[in-house]
């Protein structure tokens, strides 16, 4: 049995507003303090399945006390980390990291790449991405950055056209050509997913695929290549802990060849190892 604490989206926003009161009136946070646990947000699947993974088999030998806190969203992990109620966090990219960065005034930094999910499109109403008919709607994360991902993995696989260079800040209103007439429906990434039944096609977040059962190289319309690819999912920290010997040896578990295959037997090719 896994022995996590698990934060849910039910609490999270509540959560959220007493975060940094709770690190204000402390002088010792789980950042600061080196000596003890070091304590990782991450979303559950696979980001916090992989940390148990080091923790329950590698963290010891290493001599890593590690606890694992499951975030249910793509915002807390990164407030917590911000204001020191987490030590690190593993749940994004370094396109949304940044992102998130420069709109929340915030200072998270990466420590080191561990792993890929390929963006995927999926349907529970048809079998290829050609048999969408005229003016089907289509789910799309919200969040800039995965919008524009799942825009640009759409384009990749001329169901719609681009302007020239507007990469991962892309929107539906960057759009230049749309032979089919998609509607799009812009909702949270976790929820997109669970619109499958609402929607005739969704474009859905590795992790979130998973926990829905969805095999990504078997039930995707369209998959993200992974040659090439810039977003794979990061360890990070807040700027000035890059150096906590904590994360210096979570860093080299995850980057492990144990890892690495524990990666590789667990997901089939639905999680790719970035190192």
């Amino acid at each position: 049995m896994r022995n996590t604490a698990k934060i849910t989206t039910a609490v999270l926003a509540a959560g959220a507003l007493t975060l940094g009161l709770s690190a204000c009136g402390s002088d010792k946070d789980s950042a600061s303090d080196t000596s003890g646990p070091l304590v990782v947000a991450a979303s559950p699947t696979p980001h916090a399945e992989i940390l148990d993974y080091v923790k329950d088999n590698l963290a010891k030998k290493a001599g890593l006390d590690l606890e694992v806190k499951e975030f249910t969203d793509y915002v807390t992990p990164n407030t917590a980390t911000e204001d020191g109620s987490v030590g690190a966090n593993y749940f994004q990219t370094q396109p949304y990291l940044d992102d998130f960065n420069k709109k929340n005034g915030t200072h998270i930094v990466s420590v080191v790449d561990v792993h890929l999910e390929p963006l995927g499109l999926y349907s529970h109403k048809v079998k290829k991405a050609d048999d969408l008919k005229s003016g089907a709607t289509v789910a799309v994360p919200n969040d800039t950055v995965n919008e524009g991902r799942a825009l640009q993995l759409l384009a990749a696989n001329g169901i719609i056209t681009l302007k020239d260079g507007v990469g991962t800040a892309a929107t539906p209103a960057d759009i230049t050509k749309n032979p089919k007439n998609l509607e799009f429906k812009e909702l949270e990434a976790a929820q997109t997913p669970r619109s499958l039944d609402d929607v005739d096609a969704a474009v859905v977040n590795g992790n979130y695929a998973i926990e829905a059962d969805l095999k990504p190289a078997e039930d995707a319309l369209v998959l993200e290549s992974a040659k090439g690819n810039p977003n794979s999912n990061l360890l990070a920290v807040k700027e000035g802990h890059e150096d906590d010997p904590r994360v210096k040896k979570l860093a080299k578990l995850l980057n492990s060849p144990e890892v690495k295959k524990f990666i590789e037997d667990t997901y089939d090719g639905a999680v790719l190892p970035s190192f």
